[in-house]
């Protein structure tokens, strides 16, 4: 289930693992082996999570790669669902009650 306008994951970064340990961007950074620059973006939500950036979180801060993954993906899955845009695209979904999925 996708929660309602999720934040991004940047947000829960910052507020739930960087300032509780009372890191600065650049201690972060440093231990997670990534420019300043890098995770500056991330925390400030032009970049997102990557599977590498995922490993180098849980590596860092605990919780699975595939968490922060899942956090990335329902930002992003949000995102392209309330952004207005109309899809317009062709069902190939069967119809017919022999084919069930």
């Amino acid at each position: 289930m996708v929660m309602f306008d999720p934040p991004h994951p940047g947000e829960a970064i910052r507020e739930f693992c960087i300032e509780p340990l009372g890191l600065t961007v650049t201690e972060a950074a440093k231990g997670l082996n990534v420019s300043r620059k890098t995770l500056s973006a991330l925390l400030n939500g032009r970049f997102g999570i990557s599977p590498e950036m995922a490993i180098r979180l849980s590596k860092a801060f605990g919780g699975s790669a595939e968490s922060w993954l899942i956090q990335q993906a329902q930002y992003d899955l949000w995102q392209a669902n309330h952004k207005g845009t109309e899809f317009k695209v062709k069902s190939f979904i069967p119809t017919s009650p022999e084919f069930s999925y």
